[in-house]
């Protein structure tokens, strides 16, 4: 891809949040720098949650996986379980590279993961209250569109938010949402409410993102992170104004096109508008 050199009569913003998510469906971890690779963030959704049948689980099914917080360092990846009254020592892991490997599935995407043994398939179960096993990501997938690479992300390697969007949708609300609710990984600020619909390509540092596809909101962000309760909102009220299409849209899907490292603080600028 030929990449424009500058993005000149655009606005500029600036890159306020980085945010991983090692565990499918867990919380997120805040970082001030890293890396940014084929597949995004390094070990985002590096490990997840799956069915005895393969098939992945998610706070769609299970909304109290919002008070699972894991850490991962890339060799132990280690999960407390944020339920006062459950009195569960957190799980510490290290992380299995060898063993058997399975077929799961992520909505209707095949893809590989390697068991990561009875011991954290009987901590997940217990805590959940339901028969899971924890697999780690192995192989290739490829993203829905845009020739990117994901891990267990549901179809794209990056999910982008501006800041602005937020207070958009907040000022709606009789309660306002904090941005966790809606899990990017990358958000920025100073481009303007929903202004990331119109970007095809922006620049962040010395990076470069494709914006590919609108993300398509559900009840996951109807979940509060911090105690696992569902609600109703922001769904009711981004369907009346957010609804595009067959679905509610609520930021966009993203794929690297020129590596870096990304750093809070990052200036931003739009290279190219759809």
């Amino acid at each position: 891809m030929t990449v424009p050199a500058r993005g000149d009569g655009f606005p500029r913003g600036v890159l306020t949040e980085l945010n991983v998510y090692p565990f499918k469906s867990g919380r997120g971890t805040s970082l001030h720098t890293a890396e940014l690779t084929p597949m995004g963030l390094p070990h985002d959704r590096e490990f997840m949650l799956v069915t005895p049948e393969g098939r992945f689980l998610s706070q769609r099914d299970l909304p109290r996986m919002a008070l699972l917080r894991p850490s991962y360092d890339g060799v132990v990846l280690t999960v407390d379980f944020a339920d006062p009254e459950a009195g569960v020592a957190p799980l510490v892991h290290k992380a299995a590279a060898d063993g058997p490997v399975r077929e799961v599935f992520v909505h209707r995407s095949a893809c590989e993961g390697i068991d990561q043994g009875d011991e954290a398939a009987a901590w997940f179960s217990a805590v959940l209250g339901t028969d899971c096993r924890m697999v780690r990501f192995t192989g290739h997938r490829a993203a829905s569109r845009g020739d990117g690479r994901v891990a267990f992300a549901d179809a794209y390697p990056l999910l982008v938010i501006s800041a602005e969007s937020l207070a958009d949708l907040n000022a709606r609300l009789a309660e306002p949402l904090p941005m966790n609710r809606f899990r990017p990984n990358l958000v920025i600020e100073g481009l303007g409410a929903f202004a990331e619909d119109s970007v095809r390509l922006l620049r962040v540092g010395p990076t470069v993102i494709e914006l590919v596809k609108a993300c398509a909101r559900c009840v996951i962000t109807t979940t509060d992170q911090d105690t696992g309760v569902r609600g109703r909102e922001p769904l009711r009220t981004l369907a009346s104004y957010r609804t595009i299409g067959r679905g509610i849209r609520f930021g966009q899907n993203g794929v690297p096109r020129t590596l870096g490292t990304l750093t809070v603080g990052d200036p931003v600028e739009v290279l190219a508008a759809r």
